[in-house]
C-alpha cells in the first residue's frame, strides 16, 4: 500500500510524540520505517515549516520525508503531489484529517484515511506496540473510598455544600 501522510497532522494523533518535541519529525519517521517493515508499504510524509536551509527530501528505506519550506505548506505540497500522480493516485492513500486536503485526494480518486485511524493502524502493526499506547489505556485501579469519605461526599451532594479544601 502507498501512503501520502500529513506528518504534523499525524503526530498530533500519536501518543508518545508531541509537536513541541525538538525531534518529533524524526520520531515519526522512525515509527514509519518500522511500519514499512510490517508489510509492503511505501510512504511519503510531508512536514511544514522546515527551517531556512533545511527544506528538501530525505529517503529512509521506503519512507520519503518531504520537509517543505516556510514559504509553502505541507498541504500545498501534498495537493501538488496528488496532481502529479494523476490516474495513479488511485493506488495511494492520503493520511490527513484536514478536510480540504482530503477533498483534493478524493478529486483524484485517492483513498482517504484520517490521521486518527492511521494512528491506530500504525500502533497495531508496530513491534512492541504496547509501548506506544497512551497511559490511559492501562490506568491504575481507583482506591475505594473510606466510610468517612463516602459520608462526606453524601453530605456534599445532599446539602450541596462545597467540599473542604484538600489537606
Amino acid at each position: 500500500m502507498n501512503y501520502i501522510i500529513d506528518g504534523h497532522n499525524l503526530i498530533s494523533q500519536l501518543p508518545g510524540i508531541d509537536l513541541n518535541m525538538p525531534d518529533d519529525e524524526q520520531r515519526l519517521i522512525e515509527l514509519l520505517i518500522l511500519f514499512c517493515q510490517s508489510g509492503k508499504h511505501k510512504l511519503e510524509v510531508y512536514f511544514d515549516r522546515a527551517p531556512v536551509g533545511q527544506a528538501g527530501i530525505s529517503t529512509h528505506g521506503r519512507v520519503r520525508a518531504h520537509f517543505v519550506s516556510e514559504r509553502s505548506s505541507a498541504d500545498d505540497a501534498i495537493r501538488k503531489r496528488l496532481r502529479i500522480l494523476g490516474k495513479s493516485a488511485r493506488t495511494w492513500v492520503l493520511v490527513s484529517s484536514d478536510r480540504e486536503v482530503q477533498a483534493s485526494a478524493r478529486e483524484v480518486h485517492a483513498q482517504v484515511l484520517s490521521s486518527g485511524d492511521f494512528s491506530l493502524l500504525l500502533q497495531s502493526r508496530l513491534p512492541g506496540a504496547r509501548q506506544y499506547q497512551p497511559e490511559s489505556v492501562n490506568p491504575t485501579p481507583d482506591m475505594p473510598l473510606s466510610e468517612a469519605e463516602v459520608r462526606e461526599w453524601e453530605a456534599i451532594f445532599k446539602n450541596q455544600r462545597k467540599p473542604d479544601p484538600p489537606k
